[in-house]
């Protein structure tokens, strides 16, 4: 439900920075169109530099409207990373508009100022034009920056750093109409140039940014967020690598972190998706790949050690002994094989397990191995009738009567197969006895019941805790 209500508000993001991009194109037109009439109505080069101004502002508006529609769709087998850089790509033409208008406007102030040819006419048709337009270009530029803030979109931002130049420009061509007014014709042409400066100067510094983003920097600050978000997630051992770049008004990124090797696979799934869950939360509308590192860490014991060998070549072992031996390692095991295998075939398999533990722990480790058959297909089995039930009851009772701490067997249950009786029962032991002992207990109640019943084939017992004299609750099959 959460994936797609992101999905929801995404959409909603989208469909917001393409209307603010599709209103700007029709005020940048309507606004274009009035101070070309005034522009033309006053002979103001400055005036005129304004509506080319935002004449240049219609077609890059218009770019940015279509570089978002193109932006938001989503990645393909062409584009395997989305659309985002066509807002950067968007961006950077807008800077190349912005860099030939205060080139050719720069230009004609210096011709008129040599030709002494800079005629002006101010009227008040001019001046409320230009008064209305600093008023729309406020609005707009307060706009686009808060959308583009929000949604950290570039094509808006340079929108609304294209606004903000108009604002400029407005402002001081109408202080050039006022100059004019009372007779400072060269008004005109130096705040032209001037304006035109400024214009420079802020299309090179968006320049300077979309370039950036372009070029895949890894923006400021981000990858810290990235390490300080994910490094306290248990099972987390330590963030390896990241890596970032900006795509869009998103954020793509690679990261690597370390995790025990001895970890489940599954374990190590959801570690991920926490990972992935955790960057979401922290950076909205961004994109993660999640690799994680098994790594040997000093806490493992040689246990694990032994187990996750042994997991890796897919053989079930127990009852694995470590013992130091005058400063040497050696381990004992037991491995179970296919019931069916050839003693040539099962002794390969284990001399293979040998092999990769002296690999793992030393060429002069010692291993012993002691191979059990595994029963690899289910046995075939039913409920033996109730008097064999009553019979192997009593007997385990019995049995439990001549160890030191089992007492209380119950839910005693009795299978027949084609191979014999199946026993499976649960019976209590002191809560603070050790595991080796209660262990020790319950196989020697094995061993007296094969003496006493020589058709049993497996006996299971389960010890639960209890004290001694402590009776169980009835329970549906429990005799």
């Amino acid at each position: 439900m959460r994936n797609g209500d992101d999905a929801a508000d995404q959409r909603g993001v989208e469909k917001r920075k393409e209307k603010v991009a599709l209103v700007s194109i029709f005020v940048s037109a309507l606004l274009t169109i009035a101070k070309a009439i005034a522009g033309f109505m006053t002979g103001s080069l400055a005036l005129l530099s304004d509506a080319a101004n935002s004449l240049l502002d219609v077609g890059a508006t218009t770019i940015t409207w279509l570089a978002l529609r193109e932006a938001h769709k989503p990645a393909d087998d062409q584009h395997h990373f989305g659309h985002g850089k066509f807002e950067s790509m968007s961006a950077l033409a807008e800077t190349a508009f912005l860099f030939l208008l205060s080139g050719v406007v720069a230009f004609e102030g210096v011709r008129r100022l040599a030709s002494g040819s800079d005629v002006v006419e101010p009227n008040w048709v001019a001046a409320f034009i230009l008064i209305g337009a600093i008023v729309v270009d406020a609005w707009r530029w307060w706009t686009l920056k808060k959308v583009a803030r929000e949604t950290g979109s570039e094509a808006l931002e340079a929108d609304a750093l294209h606004f903000s130049s108009d604002l400029v420009n407005s402002v001081f061509v109408l202080i050039a109409l006022g100059l004019a007014a009372i007779g400072y014709q060269a008004a005109d042409a130096l705040i032209a140039i001037g304006v035109s400066i400024y214009i420079a100067f802020a299309g090179f510094g968006l320049a300077r940014r979309t370039i950036a983003n372009l070029l895949d920097t890894a923006p400021k600050g981000v990858a810290e967020r990235v390490r300080t978000a994910i490094d306290n997630i248990p099972g987390v051992v330590a963030v390896a690598n990241v890596k970032v770049r900006p795509s869009g008004s998103g954020v793509l990124g690679e990261v690597a972190i370390d995790v025990s090797r001895t970890l489940p696979l599954e374990r190590v799934r959801t570690i991920r998706e926490k990972v992935v869950q955790k960057l979401g939360e922290e950076l909205p509308g961004s994109s993660f790949t999640v690799t994680a590192n098994p790594v040997q860490l000093d806490s493992e014991t040689v246990q694990e050690r032994v187990g996750l060998i042994a997991h890796k070549n897919h053989i079930p072992v127990h009852h694995v002994t470590v013992q130091s031996i005058n400063g040497r390692l050696s381990i004992s095991l037991d491995l179970e094989i296919d019931g069916r295998a050839l003693l040539g075939e099962a002794h390969g398999v284990a001399s293979r397990l040998e092999a990769a533990l002296r690999d793992e722990f030393g060429a002069d480790t010692e291993v012993e191995t002691h191979i059990e058959p595994l029963d690899i297909d289910p046995l075939e089995g039913q409920d033996a009738d109730e008097e064999t039930v009553a019979r192997i009851a009593r007997t385990l009772a019995a049995c439990a009567g001549e160890t030191r701490y089992i007492h209380d067997v119950h839910q005693v249950r009795v299978r027949q197969t084609p191979c014999g009786l199946v026993v499976n029962y649960h019976c209590r032991a002191l809560p603070e006895l050790d595991i080796a002992v209660v262990h020790g207990e319950v196989d020697a109640l094995e061993r007296l019941m094969r003496q006493h019943v020589p058709d049993i084939v497996r006996v299971v017992g389960h010890a639960e805790p209890g004290a001694a004299g402590a009776t169980h609750q009835s329970q549906p099959g429990a005799t």
